[in-house]
């Protein structure tokens, strides 16, 4: 009898690599999935990352950062999860808005088709119809039937197994599975082994149960990736394999490194992507992680340090600022530097004690944010630093209260500000547009009543660079950033501004909204501020050309203080 399932090449279909997390959340299943993607693409595999979160908002950008932390941008307008910037720092594919949906997403997506009346009048249920949705967006994540298909596309699910909340995703991936066959598809579980002091030992039940949990949904992991603070004993290794129907080589030891860089080498080391590649039945050449090796080597061996003070308000939520801080560090490595970042809460600090809070740093960075609490330390923030002559980086609201900043002390608009904090604001320096062009040509409309969700200018939109300016330096003569903001510099105010001495050297074409501005480079050695997210679009091995220029201006300043 022939067998059902023939061996497949990489050309014939798509393959799939789920991975799951068991026993707390928090794990690094990101990384993991990351890492995996990395190992496999140095193996001439075209591979994509898709992320599945059981929470019902729609999208991550309505919810707050205390719960979520960032909210990663695509080029294409998509507000995601976190995980996203790890997969684009990770691998060469651009994520997507396919590349990342939530259980509200699919419950819309349901319900939409059932008033349509797509299921004629059938009765709407959990299987088959939300599982037969989410295998379809787990499709059109990996590109299936499209010239964008993939060779493996690793999908991973948020949440824990045994929450009721991820069964459905877990469901929808079985079915995927088995119907693919079983040389078309992978497990890969995530799971954590407490040490016990007082006992001086590894537990491994916590492991042995929530593989028993995802066995009885009929999953069985085809890898462990076994996460604690230290590596794993062999005969710990051993009694795992023993108790969770998982063979010896497919427990995976994930200990805790200094930096994520030195994971995709741990996995491959113990030889995951030969396991996957074997079950897959991929053939490939071998596995090139030189690229991993050298970053590797540039965190371990700087050659100075600086230190950036980054003013915000999120400061005790290290995801909240996940993608600034991976961006300074990797322009820490292409200027052979150590950057050492310091959280600065914004509502300790005043225009009295500025100059004592932050003297003592080489460059000062602002980023985004919403909401009133402490613009005004960040406006403090962005006095002493235009003033002192210290390296400024502004991003989205950073450039926002350089801009307030300089309206009331240079421009003489006194209590300038942006309608957000102050709606009855003499002069209203940042307002919300009405109206703007998307990067695919479709006007945009927008009021304060519009849905908060929709309001927001997202996604990757170029604009032209002015010549003879800083940022001309950086981007040549156009930039193509991300978005994800709602309120914008006020035109009406250009001119005001511009006869003061503030530069705008980036500008829409359609609306003239701005884009960047800066201080020119008589009054003030490295002073900028953008209305994008330039972090979304940093990689460890190149960096990113405003972050690069700005952690040189910080090793400039300390040279020159040093000097002094």
């Amino acid at each position: 009898m022939n067998c059902p399932y023939p061996p497949t090449t990489k050309k014939d279909m798509t393959k799939f690599v789920f991975v799951t997390g068991g026993v707390v959340s928090s794990l690094g299943k990101g990384i993991a999935s990351a890492s995996l993607a990395a190992i496999l693409e140095s193996r001439g595999l075209k591979v994509t990352l898709i992320k599945l979160d059981p929470y019902i908002n729609v999208d991550p950008g309505t919810m707050s950062p205390f719960q979520h932390g960032e909210v990663f941008v695509t080029d294409d307008g998509a507000e995601t999860d976190l995980d996203l910037g790890h997969y684009e720092r990770f691998i060469e594919t651009r994520m997507k808005k396919t590349n990342n949906f939530t259980t509200g997403k699919i419950y819309q997506s349901v319900l939409e088709k059932e008033r349509r009346g797509d299921y004629l009048g059938k009765t709407v249920q959990v299987i088959p119809h939300v599982t037969n949705e989410i295998q379809e967006f787990i499709k059109r994540g990996a590109g299936i039937g499209t010239p964008d298909a993939v060779d493996v596309a690793i999908v991973e699910i948020g949440g824990t197994v045994g929450d009721i909340e991820s069964l459905p995703f877990l469901e929808a991936v079985r079915q995927m599975s088995l119907r693919m066959g079983p040389n078309n598809a992978a497990f890969v579980h995530l799971t954590y082994l407490p040490w016990i002091a007082a006992a001086g030992e590894l537990k491994t039940k916590p492991t042995q149960h929530t593989v028993q949990k995802l066995r009885e949904i009929g999953i069985q992991a085809d890898a462990l990736l076994c996460r604690a603070d230290r590596r794993i004993p062999e005969e710990e290794r051993a009694k795992i394999s023993l108790f969770t129907n998982v063979p010896e080589w497919g427990v995976i030891s994930m200990w805790d490194v200094d930096t994520i860089y030195k994971v995709p080498r741990m996995l491959h080391e113990q030889g995951l992507d030969g396991l996957i590649c074997d079950k897959l039945r991929l053939n490939t050449p071998p596995t090139s992680l030189k690229r991993w090796d050298d970053l590797v080597h540039e965190t371990e061996h700087p050659q100075g340090e600086v230190t950036i003070a980054m003013v915000g308000k999120y400061v005790d939520l290290s995801d909240s600022y996940k993608s600034v801080n991976e961006a300074l560090r990797h322009a820490g490595m292409r200027n052979h530097v150590r950057v050492k970042i310091d959280h600065v809460d914004s509502e300790t600090i005043d225009s009295a004690d500025a100059a004592a809070k932050l003297a003592k740093y080489d460059a000062i960075l602002v980023p985004g944010g919403f909401g009133q609490r402490g613009v005004e330390g960040k406006i403090a923030t962005a006095q002493f630093a235009r003033e002192r002559k210290v390296p400024y980086l502004g991003i989205c609201l950073g450039m926002q209260v350089a801009t307030i900043e300089y309206a009331r002390h240079v421009a003489g608009l006194a209590h300038a500000n942006s309608t957000e904090f102050d709606p009855t604001t003499p002069h209203p320096v940042i307002a919300l547009i009405t109206e703007w062009k998307d990067a695919d040509g479709t006007i945009k409309k927008r009021d304060e009543n519009s849905d908060l969700g929709g309001t927001m200018r997202l996604g990757a939109q170029s604009s032209d660079v002015a010549k003879d300016t800083l940022a001309h330096s950086i981007y040549g003569d156009v930039v193509t950033e991300r978005h994800r903001h709602r309120y914008e510099a006020n035109v009406n105010y250009l001119d005001q501004l511009r006869k003061a001495g503030l530069v705008i050297s980036a500008l829409t074409q359609r609306e003239e909204l701005t884009e960047i501005v800066e201080l020119p480079q008589t009054v003030h050695p490295w002073f900028i501020g953008v209305q994008f997210h330039p972090e979304f679009k940093s990689t460890p091995w190149n960096g990113h050309p405003l972050f690069n220029a700005f952690i040189k201006a910080a090793v400039e300043h300390q040279q020159a203080a040093k000097k002094a």
